[in-house]
């Protein structure tokens, strides 16, 4: 076997443990007090309850978010920088697009995305790998 093929099967291993870490994760959380699971396999947890409209999938969103890895590792977070961040919901992970839309303005949702939802099997960065889960602490902000 050469070294490109046991970088593919060291990558497919990887990929392969992440989707399983996933699967059982969601499994476990869903079965949390407060916790609601969609049919899509989206989770999420209300933390504040806004009552403002709810955007649609062609709005642009200005929201606050810190997002994490299953272990609690931040990989990304507007609220570290200070700035809140606004974006087409429509140009985002399949998860966020489906979730924000059922948030009312003002809510701040924590979002439990399967990896089917977020990047697939797309490796992201270092940190984010294939078939990953990933968690996101949402708060709506506005939208137009």
């Amino acid at each position: 076997m050469g070294v490109a093929d046991q970088l593919a099967q060291i990558k497919a291993e990887k990929a392969a443990a992440n989707l399983k870490t996933g699967l059982d994760f969601l499994a476990l959380n869903k079965t949390k007090e407060g916790i609601t699971e969609l049919a899509s396999g989206l989770q999420y947890e209300v933390l504040v309850a806004g009552d403002g409209p709810k955007p649609l999938a062609t709005n642009e969103v200005t929201c606050h978010y810190h997002g994490t890895m299953i272990d609690g590792s931040v990989f990304d977070s507007s609220v570290q920088r200070g700035t809140p961040a606004s974006f087409p919901l429509n140009r985002v992970i399949s998860g966020w697009t489906e979730g924000l839309q059922l948030m009312p303005t003002g809510s701040k949702w924590r979002f439990f995305i399967p990896s089917q939802l977020a990047y697939g099997d797309r490796q992201i960065t270092a940190q984010i790998g294939a078939n990953s889960t990933l968690i996101f602490e949402v708060e709506l902000i506005s939208f137009r």
